[in-house]
């Protein structure tokens, strides 16, 4: 349903190598890059085009970014070590915990496996996996 989510950043440089290093343990890469000047340096990483994605860029009414309460990206992989490894590299980068890898709620069929970060400019994200460990 979702094509791409935004991430305000008030240092372009730093976001594109905290997203381009943490996003490629995913398999993502930089698909898009637009000028820094006439499209807020917009830069988009997804798996594939047609794929969801995770773009940064500067907002454009030239304010501050500033993350919102309650707004969050979750990114899917396939296995929970790639949860864990994906929440260690976050914070390798640069990002800070705000909740460690973990089984939220019953374990089985449907086991929420998450943990969730923010990036350097505060941006929240979690990494999860559904299923059976």
């Amino acid at each position: 349903m979702l094509g791409y989510v935004t991430m305000g950043a008030s240092d372009l440089d730093r976001a594109r190598r905290f997203y381009s290093e943490l996003l490629a343990s995913v398999g993502a890469r930089e698909l898009m890059r637009m000028s820094d000047e006439e499209a807020n340096g917009f830069t988009l990483y997804a798996t594939d085009w047609g794929q969801p994605g995770i773009a940064v860029t500067r907002p454009y009414d030239g304010q501050p970014p500033h993350p919102g309460n309650g707004h969050m990206a979750a990114i899917v992989v396939d296995e929970r070590a790639k949860v864990d490894a994906l929440h260690a590299r976050a914070l390798e980068l640069g990002g800070r915990c705000e909740g460690p890898p973990g089984v939220r709620g019953e374990e089985g069929a449907r086991a929420f496996y998450g943990a969730y970060f923010r990036d350097p400019d505060g941006n929240k994200l979690c990494a999860f996996r559904i299923g059976p460990a």
